[in-house]
């Protein structure tokens, strides 16, 4: 009886298929630490690995963006517009590389993770490290160029009022 359940078991298993998992699936990155100011676009890649000795399932790899300090607000879907991979199966001992492009929205100390996961939604997700990155907050007076509208459409009322109560003490 007992062999027949551990033989039903087993069978079980061997028809799920493979799963990633924390021990066959690695996720590295290929920095730990970028510099940058706010608008200046940078990028990074992460390589998964297969270190198992079976193929791997389709996995999904997937982008996140946190701050390391209290009060920072991040909206992940600002940094990035292609935050979600899908990889086709990795071989025993191959890799898939995936380019990240993020491009920075707010000052200050932050982080990046790529998790992948299996597609079936099984397994234990697998986390590459973090990628640091300072952010300089750029305070400038002419944020994109907009000091001469926001100057000039004001000063340019203010002259054409003058000019109509100039016209009109002439009349008068």
């Amino acid at each position: 009886m007992r062999s027949r359940v551990l033989l039903a078991l087993v069978a079980a298993a061997l028809t799920l298929g493979p799963v990633a998992s924390a021990g066959e699936v690695v996720v590295g990155m290929d920095r730990t630490r970028v510099s940058t100011s706010l608008g200046r676009d940078f990028s990074f890649t992460t390589t998964v690995t297969n270190r198992d000795t079976a193929t791997t399932g389709t996995l999904v790899a997937h982008l996140n963006v946190l701050s390391l300090k209290p009060g920072v607000y991040v909206d992940p879907e600002d940094w990035s517009e292609d935050r979600t991979r899908y990889l086709e199966p990795i071989a025993p001992g191959g890799s898939r590389t995936v380019r990240w492009r993020v491009k920075p929205v707010n000052g200050g100390s932050l982080a990046a993770y790529v998790t992948v996961v299996s597609q079936s939604g099984t397994g234990t997700p697998v986390t590459g490290p973090a990628l640091r990155f300072d952010v300089a907050s750029q305070k400038t007076l002419n944020a994109g160029g907009i000091l001469p509208i926001a100057l000039g459409v004001p000063g340019g009322i203010a002259l054409l009022a003058l000019a109509v109560r100039v016209q009109r003490r002439r009349r008068g």
